[in-house]
């Protein structure tokens, strides 16, 4: 069954363009340009994710997002021309989960629905073992599906490199040696050129996660030792 998303935004053009990708996506879509027709759609339909603009005609979005956390969990992600801090920090305090500014990139914002509905179904997916996944620092990671959210965005994974970050989280603030590194996901014995190999593995790692922060400094290396990951 797909997924149902609400885009609630009284710039008509905006609505209509978000609304087309997330049918491309396979999404069913509800859209409302006021205040009024958003709860009442809330309260009548299974809704899954919201997509909420600030500005809105009639009830601004803030006071919907509050109105829609009386009663609801689900994702909702602000929309706002505005780039004021202040809006973001009274955003996220309501409960909104993520915070986009306008104009932004529709796949950018589809990227984020993604995130947060796998996010929400994950948490609330109660035959889920929770050391399946680890979540902490803008980190994402699922044993089950080798799925890998960072800051927001999917990290495209081989599965030696998401064995090792996964080894370093269950074990972070804690130095990992290459040897135990390479013993552990490789399932062979340690040579002295096998530290090469996770050396080219490490640096890829740290590379795809600086693309979404530009920091490298996730996984940190304690030189003549081996890696860690602070807690």
């Amino acid at each position: 069954m797909a997924e149902k998303i609400l885009i609630v935004d009284d710039e008509k053009e905006i609505a209509d363009v978000i609304e087309l990708y997330l049918k491309n996506e396979g999404y069913e879509v509800y859209k409302f340009y006021d205040g009024k027709s958003t709860l009442a759609c809330v309260d009548s339909q299974e809704i899954d994710l919201v997509i909420l603009d600030v500005m809105l005609p009639d009830i601004d979005g803030f006071t919907i997002l509050q109105k829609i956390r009386e009663k609801y969990k689900f994702p909702v992600i602000m929309l706002t021309a505005k780039t004021e801090y202040i809006d973001k920090i009274t955003g996220l305090t309501l409960g909104a989960d993520d915070y986009i500014a306008k104009p932004f990139n529709p796949l950018e914002l589809i990227a984020r629905v993604k995130a947060q509905l796998r996010r929400f179904t994950q948490y609330n997916d109660e035959r889920r073992p929770a050391e399946n996944v680890i979540d902490f620092g803008g980190l994402v990671l699922n044993k089950d599906t080798h799925e890998c959210i960072y800051n927001e965005k999917e990290l495209m994974l081989t599965p030696i490199e998401f064995n090792i970050l996964w080894i370093l989280c269950e074990n972070r603030g804690q130095v990992i040696s290459s040897e135990k590194l390479f013993e552990q996901v490789w399932g062979e014995k340690y040579f002295k050129n096998s530290n090469n190999t996770v050396m080219v593995h490490i640096r890829h790692l740290r590379e795809k996660m600086s693309d979404t922060t530009g920091r490298s400094d996730f996984i940190k290396t304690v030189w003549g030792v081996g890696y860690k990951i602070e807690k």
